[in-house]
């Protein structure tokens, strides 16, 4: 959507109501999700110490925001087999706000 200006303050709080329960930005500090740290730019299934579906694993999927945008708008649609228990953020906004705040802190 060309209307959309990516927020990462917004994005924060997004995150946090969203993400933090499940994920980190912090290195090799996995969860009930793996971290996401530096994950924008390298492939899906891939941080050290965390057991990825086999869906996730054999994707082959590089974590672009374009992909990441996809992946949270719907992940079990987009990744059928995906472990992710996440409805997905329909708004095309929550999601360039939530991607700028992960890129802005490691992820």
């Amino acid at each position: 959507n060309d209307n959309v200006v990516p927020d990462p303050v917004r994005g924060e709080r997004l995150w946090k109501g969203r993400a933090a329960q499940c994920h980190s930005l912090l290195p090799g500090k996995n969860g009930m999700g793996p971290t996401l740290h530096g994950v924008i730019g390298n492939l899906a299934g891939r941080a050290p110490g965390f057991a990825y579906s086999e869906a996730n694993r054999s994707s082959e999927v590089v974590w672009t925001e374009k992909e990441l945008s996809l992946f949270l708008e719907c992940p079990r649609k987009y990744m059928p087999g995906t472990k992710m228990a996440f409805a997905g953020l329909k708004k095309p906004q929550d999601r360039a706000d939530i991607i700028a705040y992960m890129k802005a802190n490691g992820g």
